[in-house]
């Protein structure tokens, strides 16, 4: 017996070997054919449900925030108003008070020439 026969390894097997591994990495390298999940279209599904879920939560918050800021600038407004209002009144109320003693001082100097004119 040789060396070769004790090793089996002759040039056939060695050259099949070489054959056997180039198609083991042709083989590693195909695509693989495609696994369609079965609940594929459910899981789509429940997460456009939880998407529109979201976004109609934060639309709301939103809407909330909007109306809130709102409801802020109205009550400023309505206090500027009402400051204007109450200088006014105090303004109106001013005037008349100066009217009235403007009339009582007419008044008394009326009195006044009449009694003069009585007192001649």
């Amino acid at each position: 017996m040789s060396s070769r026969d004790l090793k089996g390894s002759g040039l056939t097997d060695r050259l099949s070997a070489a054959a056997d591994a180039k198609a083991a990495l042709i083989a590693k390298m195909k695509p693989k054919a495609t696994v369609i999940d079965p609940l594929f279209e459910e899981r789509a599904a429940m997460r456009e449900a939880e998407l529109q879920a979201v976004r109609e939560a934060r639309a709301v918050e939103k809407a909330a925030a909007v109306q809130a800021t709102a409801d802020a600038h109205a009550e400023v407004q309505a206090g500027v108003a009402a400051a204007e209002e109450a200088a006014l009144a105090e303004k109106r109320g001013a005037r008349k008070e100066r009217k009235q003693l403007t009339k009582a001082e007419a008044q008394q100097k009326r009195d006044a020439r009449y009694a003069a004119r009585k007192a001649r």
